[in-house]
This record gives structure tokens, sequence and C-alpha cells, in this order.
């Protein structure tokens, strides 16, 4: 049953750090899902655009190629040029040439805006028919079916849009060639970097905003550049082919500030992987620091029982005996003068372990409360402990051991409350008397250090190992294997002596602490109580307690040696 909690803790603390792990787990998926996403989107929205601009440019060819349709009409071929120049410019500004053809390759009518050599016109005539014709898959053509030729001859790039007609029972074939350097100095141009209104086409504003802030060129299949800035293959820079016409080129699209993007994308991912990084160990350090506190709250439960407990049986032993030698006496039973002042004695010795007991349970309640029960005023530190150790002197005759108080000259004086000085060294008296029984005497000090003043009980007990000495100072820590080497009987307590002691010097602003007594066996208790008024001269005062005599209002003298005044 006492391992039970324990056994909790073992199987919560792996559970939890397992259910962060998984909770880690799935957050940083979450997190590189969402980066993804946004990358995702990012390419979406690029893409969308080189798509737009490319069917765009291919409208507008396909709008002049249906205009040359309309005007190429093989029932009136004496009238192409006259119906078709005087509109050309504003109809079909990027269409260069019209050229209608029988079955037998040759060339019915020709009209031409060009104003280059007719060399170069025969040179194309030439090109159209030996070649161009033969690579137009005519036989699969249907009849007004709008298609396009994009290919280069004798390293020259055409665009031919073609279509074959009925009439009167002959096949033609309508030829418009376009203008490819026109297409790259002026199409190109206007339809890339065109800024639409939001009700353009549709469009709304954030389709806007994604045409601005992104470049645009065109290249060809091999990589070349046909228009515009040159663009790094980045990771958000993608490239689509036209759909009909300039097919064998490609609209590549790359937003402004890619190389930020992917950065910011970098970064954003590293920075919110850090955090879940530092979630997870927060969680993780807030779940142990609750197992530890929950462990601590236990292991201090479990010391307020056994305090209970101890305090219990430290309270009845004393009123047993109290009571059976009262009991006693009041029966006339007890026969001689020596055993009646015997068994006063015993009464008066157990009624004062039981006071003192009482007195400290009750300052433990205050300290518990947090009550600041102390009273200050300014006094004499040397004073007050003087007065503690005569209102001890009947413990220590009893036990036979010698007090000796040395009191340095010149003591600061302090802002204290007495009567919690004279608990604090009554309690560190106590201790020593209980773990050092066969020490023949106890030397208390009250002297200066560090402008404070400073009062030390040494004994010449068994001592304490160092890895106990701060814990001895916490509350219901009791070192039950003091008495285990010498074969005596456990000390008794209640594990609060020292915790008040503690308590008061920090209530005074000064501190406790527990330290060996140089090459000496026993231990050294020490605390310091801070001096904030100005100090008055005073003698050194050196007095020794020794069995069989008692302490009263001592006398005091200046001296230059150290006096020493036994009171009997």
């Amino acid at each position: 049953m006492r391992n039970r909690p324990r056994l909790r803790v073992l199987v919560l603390v792996p559970l939890v750090i397992a259910a962060v792990g998984i909770l880690a787990y799935f957050t940083v998926r979450t997190t590189l899902q969402i980066d993804t996403l946004r990358q995702q989107s990012v390419l979406e929205a690029t893409l969308a655009l080189a798509t737009e601009k490319a069917n765009s440019i291919d409208r507008q060819i396909i709008d002049q190629d249906n205009v040359v349709m309309a005007i190429a009409d093989p029932a009136r071929l004496d009238q192409l040029t006259e119906r078709w120049l005087p509109t050309a410019q504003r109809e079909t500004p990027s269409v260069r040439a019209i050229l209608v053809l029988d079955q037998s390759r040759t060339v019915l009518a020709f009209a031409s805006r060009a104003s280059s050599a007719f060399s170069d016109e025969e040179t194309f005539r030439r090109v159209l028919v030996e070649r161009m014709v033969g690579d137009m898959d005519l036989d699969n053509l249907p009849l007004d079916e709008l298609r396009h030729l994009h290919r280069e001859y004798d390293s020259q790039s055409y665009l031919l849009s073609y279509w074959q007609r009925v009439h009167e029972g002959r096949r033609y074939l309508l030829v418009a060639r376009h203008d490819i350097g026109r297409i790259v100095r002026e199409t190109l141009p206007m339809l890339l970097h065109r800024r639409e209104s939001p009700h353009d086409d549709g469009q709304s504003p954030k389709f806007v905003r994604a045409n601005v802030a992104n470049r645009v060129n065109v290249i060809d299949e091999e990589g070349r550049l046909i228009y515009g800035p040159s663009l790094s293959n980045g990771e958000f820079t993608v490239a689509v082919r036209f759909p009909t016409t300039l097919y064998n080129w490609r609209v590549q699209v790359s937003p402004l500030a890619s190389e930020e993007i992917a950065s910011r994308v970098q970064n954003r991912r590293v920075l919110e992987l850090a955090m879940v990084t530092i979630s997870c160990i927060v969680i993780v350090a807030a779940a142990i620091a609750i197992l530890l506190v929950a462990e601590k709250e236990r292991r201090i439960s479990a010391l307020k029982s056994e305090f209970v407990a101890n305090v219990s049986h430290e309270l009845k032993t004393p009123l047993s005996l109290v009571r059976m030698f009262a009991e006693m006496l009041q029966s006339g039973r007890v026969a001689t003068p020596a055993k009646q002042r015997e068994y006063l004695d015993i009464i008066v010795r157990e009624s004062e372990r039981l006071s003192a007991l009482i007195e400290n349970v009750l300052d433990f309640a205050r300290l518990e409360r947090g009550r600041e029960s102390y009273e200050f005023a300014e006094g004499d530190v040397g004073d007050a402990v003087m007065r503690a150790i005569a209102a001890y002197r009947y413990r220590t005759e009893r036990l036979g051991v010698r007090v000796r108080l040395d009191i340095a000259p010149d003591l600061p004086r302090a802002r204290i409350d007495e009567r919690a000085i004279q608990l604090a060294l009554v309690n560190l008296l106590d201790n020593a008397l209980k773990y050092a029984p066969g020490s023949p005497e106890i030397i208390v000090r009250v002297g200066s250090m560090n402008g404070d003043v400073r009062i030390d009980v040494v004994d010449r007990g068994p001592g304490i190992a160092a890895e106990d000495r701060e814990r001895i100072f916490e509350r219901f820590v009791r070192l039950t294997g003091a008495r285990k080497d010498d074969g005596r009987a456990p000390v008794r307590g209640s594990g609060i002596g020292l915790a008040l002691v503690k308590h008061i010097a920090e209530s005074h602003g000064g501190r406790a602490w527990v330290e060996g007594n140089g090459r000496e066996a026993g231990s050294k208790f020490s605390f310091t109580v801070p001096t904030r008024v100005s100090h008055r001269p005073a003698a050194e005062r050196s007095v020794e307690i020794e069995p069989e005599s008692g302490l009263t209002t001592p006398a005091f003298r200046p001296s230059d040696d150290k006096a020493s005044q036994r009171v009997s």
C-alpha cells in the first residue's frame, strides 16, 4: 500500500511522455502538411496566372484567325486583298499574309502586309508548298476546323493558321501566316504585363494582385529565352505550354520574391517546429514538476501523520508520569520525605517538558498559518540568551551537563522578539542534549559576524552528515538513526524544533545552519540576527552553568580578559 503512490508516479511519467510524443508527432505532421498546402497554394496561384497568360495570347491569335476565316472566301478569291488589307491593322494585327491553295498545292490567291523584299515572300511560298503543307496532316483535317503549325524551318520560326473548305466540289486550303516578330514585340508585352482591372473577364482583385507580383517570360522547347527576363528554375517557378497556337513555346511565371518566399517558408517551418518542440518540453517539464510537487506533498502528508503520532506520544508520556506520581502523593503511600521530593521533582520535570512541547506546537501552528506573531523591539541579544539559559538550568542540572556561555564585548543591539530568540536557543539546547547525551559540555557563543549578531551552540555529539545538514531544518524531518550505533533507544521528538529555529532566524532577517565542529567531534548549530540599531558598549560575559548550580540574575563587569562568573 505504501508503494502505491510511487507506482502511480512511475506509471504516469511514461504515459505523459508518450502522450506528449504522440501530440508532438501529429502536431509536426500537421505543421508540415500546412506548410505543404501553403506552398501548393502559391504554386497553384502561379500556375493559374501562367495558364491565364498563355490562354489570353492563344485567344487573341485565334480571334484574328476567325476574322481571316470570314474574309478568305474561295468564292471571292479575286477580292481577298481588297477585303482584308483595309481592316488588317485593326482586326488582324499579327497576320502577315493570307494564302489560298488548291489540292495540287498551287497558290491561287495571295495577300500580304509585309513591306520586305519580294524574294522573302517567294521563299516563304516555296517553303510552304514544299515542306509546310506536308506537315499539316490534311487527310485527317475536318472541313472548317482551325489548326496551327508552329515550327522552325531553316532556323526561322513560323506560326501558320490553316483550315480546309469546299467550294463547288473543290477542296481549298486556306493559310494565314502570323508575324512572329510582331507577336514578340507587341502582343507578348501587351498581354503578359497587362494589369487587369477587377472587372475584366470576371477576374477578382486578388487575381490582379497576383498579376502584378510576378515575373513572366516566354521560352522555347530548349529553354532559350524568347521574351522577357531570365528566370531561375526556383521552387515556385512554373511553365505552361501554349494550348494550340505557339505550342512549341512556354509561358514561364515566377513570383517576384520567389527566393524570399522560399526563405520565409523555410524560416516559418523552422519556427513552427521550434515552437512545437519548446511546447512539448514545457508540457513534459510541467508534468514532471506537478508529479514532483505531488510526491513532495505526499511525503509532507506522511511526515505530518508521523508528527501527529509523535506529538501524541510526547504529550501522553509526561501526562501519564505526572498523573501517576501525583496520585501516589495524594494517596499518602509515599513513606519518606526524600521519596516525596523525588516524586515532586519528577512532576516538575515532566511538567516543564510538557510545557516546552506545547509551546513548540503552538509556535509551529502559527508558522503553518503564516501569522506574523513576533513583537520586535530594540534589545540585547546577549541578555535574551542569558535568560534562556537560566530558564533551562533544571534540564542541564538533571542530566549532569555543563553549559558554558561566551558573550563578546561591544555586542550590537538589534530589533528582536526576545521570547522568539529564547525559544530558538532552547530548541538548540534541547537538540544538543537529546543527540549528544554523553557530551560533558555544551558551549553557547554570542558574537558579531559581518555586522550581524551570531549565536552558536556547540556540542560534542556524533555530528551530522553533510548530506543531512540542509534537510534537518525542514518540517517534520528527524534523523531516526542517530542512536543506532551506541545501542540506545531512538531519540524521541516532534521534528519541528529546528524548523522553528530556521523560521525565527529568517523572520528576524537572518539565517540558520549547521556545520561540523572543526577538528573535534560534534556539531555547531548557528543562527544570525541582523542589527539595525546603534550598539552600546558592553563587557564580555562568560558564564558557566554546572550541575547542582542555579542561575539567577548575572552580574556583569567590564574586563579586558574573559571573566568567569559562577552562580550558586
